[in-house]
């Protein structure tokens, strides 16, 4: 890969519109709306070359530079998050407590981050409220197409944002508690992974586990940044 800089990162970066969205969470049976400023979205997946150039690390089962990076827990995202905008001289949006296992979100940072979820979702949807933006076949990885392993980034059709493997390849984390009332510090994340079948793989599809502990082979990330 080429050598990280601020150009090649804002290459990767998608601005998305501000709007508005509608969540549902059907296990309770609510529905909210959510206001979302403009932000910047990676138009890919991180992918495990841009992981290993910033962590020196490369966590995934299946390799290969293009493929997503994956097997990463919650705070595993985090923490590239943070390095990167290290790397690049900008201020990182999370300050990391391992000791006490704390994490604390800075709002207002140039850093990178998670997007929430309902960024995530808007972003997915592109403000059409739909449960996919295309024919899955044509959009998304998943178990009847996907022949049991990920596929590279990009060779999907995108949205009409120009955002790739939004749904299908790998699961994305996202930086909400799902429910800390019945679940604690559990993590959302969006999406659909190549081992799902098509009723998992839609815009709507909401799963949490543990941020410090849970990592598997169809879960990854991608980057989101404010719009300064």
């Amino acid at each position: 890969m080429k050598k990280v800089n601020k150009e090649l990162i804002n290459k990767l970066l998608v601005e998305v519109p501000k709007g508005t969205i509608e969540m549902r969470d059907d296990r309770i049976k609510k529905t909210w709306e959510v206001k979302i400023d403009s932000f910047y979205l990676s138009k890919y997946p991180t992918t495990q070359a841009l992981y290993r150039s910033i962590t020196k690390e490369n966590p995934s089962s299946f390799k290969g530079d293009k493929l997503p990076v994956e097997t990463v827990t919650w705070i595993d995202a985090v923490a590239f998050c943070n390095k990167l905008s290290e790397h690049l001289g900008i201020n990182p949006c999370y300050i990391i407590d391992k000791e006490r296992g704390e994490i604390r979100f800075v709002s207002n940072a140039d850093g990178f981050r998670l997007p929430t979820e309902a960024e995530w979702q808007y972003a997915c949807q592109c403000g059409t409220g739909k449960k996919r933006y295309d024919g899955i076949e044509s959009i998304a990885w998943y178990k009847k197409n996907s022949k049991n392993q990920p596929h590279e980034v990009g060779q999907m059709k995108p949205n009409a944002w120009g955002l790739y493997d939004m749904l299908g390849n790998v699961w994305e984390w996202c930086s909400d508690i799902y429910d800390e009332t019945k679940y604690g510090e559990y993590r959302v994340f969006r999406g659909g992974g190549w081992c799902d079948v098509a009723r998992s793989v839609m815009a709507t599809t909401r799963r949490r586990s543990h941020p410090f502990s849970f990592k598997i082979d169809d879960l990854g990330f991608r980057i989101a940044k404010n719009a300064c």
